[in-house]
């Protein structure tokens, strides 16, 4: 959809960029190459020193909103009182109200101002919302689209799905309460769940990212390692809970000696100097390399030197758990063996014994998974073959990228 003054569509997301979302980046520079044209409109400024290349492809403008309404009381209040004067404020005053009694915290209120001023400095052009998360970033685009009178979508992913209170997924998953028009997620596990909560089955569609083969180099034809050969173990994954990096480094203690293995990790994340001092005290930090936030072309260069690819993902005490993380599918993209946990959704890319090995979660679980995988470096090789050959013709990103411009598009329509 083109558009010749401002574009019509407003995408909300909670920050931009984001090195830890190529996913969503993806999605939108591949949105752009579809024909749709939109604005982006972050709730919080970048924290990231580096970009990925697909951040410097995408063409629409940024921009931020007041990340805390203290720090541009002008502009907040000179947008509450334009939104003021709109015909649906009083609905989407009344809605968070109701919201803000049952979620009495700064955030919420946070939102609702954010709302105000998204809702006044839309252009007018604006058809249509399109939230990336169903918690924050939905909250703010429903309140706004309430106010002005427009229809809004979202994508949902993982936390914001598992960590979410029921209520506020019925309602926006509910026309009576003005919900969403549509909502797209990328699992079917999460798909199902929502589907439950919604007043139509029909309202969310299981849309899989699905990975743009065309970013990425071809894959390297690998060797066999020998026996005796170092053993070189990596991963990608923020340092939270949901990541089992920690039941990771249990793992690793457990080698055997006879063993010569390093693991290095790429991401960042609040329990980086926890992990690092339990690496100390299990005696293992001298075997692993912790290199912190890194770009796409750092971090295939980093599957194609490395022998496995390890993802612990487990449910945190929170309920917070994975989606169906990209990175697994990016290691499949270099022919990387892949061993993980049979979490959410990631089984519907991986059947173990076939694409990878799904293990549990637990240290003694992991280490004889990764001691299985580096004695049998032929098996390992074909399970990454075939994960391979899955994700080239399961897992394309075509086919999700135009269902969902095809959603949007009929979303601005009956706009």
């Amino acid at each position: 959809m083109t558009n010749q003054g401002r574009p019509p569509l407003a995408v909300i997301v909670k920050g931009w960029p984001r090195l830890s979302e190529t996913f969503i980046a993806q999605e939108l520079v591949a949105l752009e190459d579809a024909g749709q044209s939109f604005e982006i409109w972050s709730l919080r400024h970048p924290t990231d020193r580096k970009r990925h290349p697909l951040h410097d492809r995408l063409q629409a403008a940024v921009r931020y909103l007041p990340e805390y309404l203290y720090q541009e009381p002008d502009r907040v209040w000179a947008a509450r009182q334009k939104a003021h004067k709109m015909p649906g404020y009083q609905t989407a005053y009344r809605i968070w109200r109701e919201d803000l009694r049952r979620d009495p915290s700064r955030n919420r209120i946070r939102r609702f101002g954010q709302a105000c001023v998204l809702a006044a400095e839309m252009p007018d052009e604006v058809l249509g919302l399109y939230a990336h998360f169903l918690h924050t970033p939905s909250s703010v685009a429903r309140y706004a689209a309430i106010m002005r009178g427009l229809p809004w979508s979202f994508s949902a992913h993982a936390k914001d799905i598992w960590t979410s209170p029921e209520w506020e997924l019925r309602e926006k998953l509910s026309a009576e309460h003005h919900g969403a028009v549509f909502g797209a997620t990328c699992t079917g596990f999460g798909a199902k769940h929502l589907q439950d909560l919604a007043d139509r089955r029909d309202r969310v569609d299981l849309i899989y990212h699905g990975l743009d083969l065309s970013r990425f180099p071809a894959p390297p034809q690998r060797k066999y390692r020998a026996p005796g050969d170092p053993l070189h173990l990596m991963s990608v994954g923020r340092l939270v809970e949901k990541k089992g990096f920690d039941r990771l480094i249990g793992a690793l203690a457990l080698l055997p000696a006879t063993l010569d293995w390093h693991w290095t990790h790429i991401g960042g994340g609040d329990m980086g100097d926890l992990l690092q001092g339990m690496a100390e005290d299990a005696g293992v930090a001298d075997r692993i390399t912790w290199r912190g936030a890194c770009d796409q072309p750092e971090v295939i260069a980093a599957m194609r030197a490395s022998d496995i690819f390890v993802l612990p993902s487990r449910i945190a005490k929170d309920g917070d758990r994975d989606g169906l993380p990209n990175v697994l599918m990016e290691a499949a993209s270099q022919r990387l063996p892949i061993l993980s946990t049979a979490v959410s959704a990631i089984p519907e890319f991986i059947d173990s014994g076939t694409h990878g090995m799904l293990s549990d979660d637990s240290p003694d679980a992991l280490a004889e998974a990764i001691l299985y995988l580096s004695q049998n470096p032929e098996t390992a090789a074909d399970m990454a073959e075939a994960a391979l050959m899955r994700l080239r013709r399961d897992f394309g990103m075509d086919p999700g990228i135009a269902r969902l411009s095809e959603r949007l598009t009929s979303m601005m329509q009956r706009a």
